[in-house]
């Protein structure tokens, strides 16, 4: 009888797996990037690149909790090695500092380094599972993860498409206010993981 509890469709979780996401993917940090990606390539498929990181993002969500089984890892393990990337995403955002230095002569393409790793990276593939570990371990709606995942495909669709726009409406100092706004947010969902997953391990 526990099923239709585990189904209920909870707006506020929603809404917080959503901005979650969000900061995480850090689309709106990244437009400086893929900007200077763009006049280097001359053009962006949004709706390619749009697709390989969803795609990214739903197999790690589907296919995340069998490979932790088959390294016998268990969900709230994981979860805390998962906030504890969030954390760091968070100082990098907010301090400026790079904890996560990517491969120097990666070449410039849609898959690579746009889809895999600058949207669906580590950071937003590991943030993906450690969420649906923990809404397991608390018997909720994980589906609500995916709808999550829904919504910031169409907003990094429409940023991928609006890129110029947005950068001279914002400006360097908006996108840099935005992006240590997120990092505060991204702290503070590490700690919530932390704590709710942590104490199953301590005994």
């Amino acid at each position: 009888m526990q099923k239709p509890t585990a189904m209920k469709f909870d707006v506020q979780e929603f809404l917080t797996l959503t901005f979650t996401l969000f900061a995480v993917i850090d689309i709106v940090g990244s437009i400086p990037m893929l900007i200077s990606i763009k006049q280097k390539m001359g053009g962006l498929n949004s709706w390619k690149v749009t697709l390989i990181s969803g795609g990214l993002m739903v197999l790690f969500f589907f296919l995340g909790k069998p490979f932790l089984d088959l390294l016998g890892v268990d969900v709230k393990s994981f979860a805390v090695a998962g906030s504890i990337v969030i954390f760091i995403l968070g100082l990098e955002m907010i301090l400026g500092i790079e904890f996560f230095k990517p491969d120097k002569g990666t070449p410039s393409g849609t898959v690579v380094p746009i889809a895999f790793p600058l949207i669906a990276g580590s950071g937003t593939l590991t943030t993906i599972m450690s969420l649906k570990a923990t809404f397991e371990s608390a018997n909720k709606n994980e589906y609500m993860i995916l709808f999550a995942i829904l919504i910031n495909l169409v907003f990094i669709y429409l940023v991928l498409r609006s890129l110029n726009l947005i950068e001279r409406v914002l400006g360097k100092a908006g996108l840099l206010a935005v992006r240590k706004f997120f990092g505060v947010i991204l702290l503070a969902i590490a700690v919530k993981i932390f704590a709710s997953n942590a104490s199953g391990l301590i005994k």
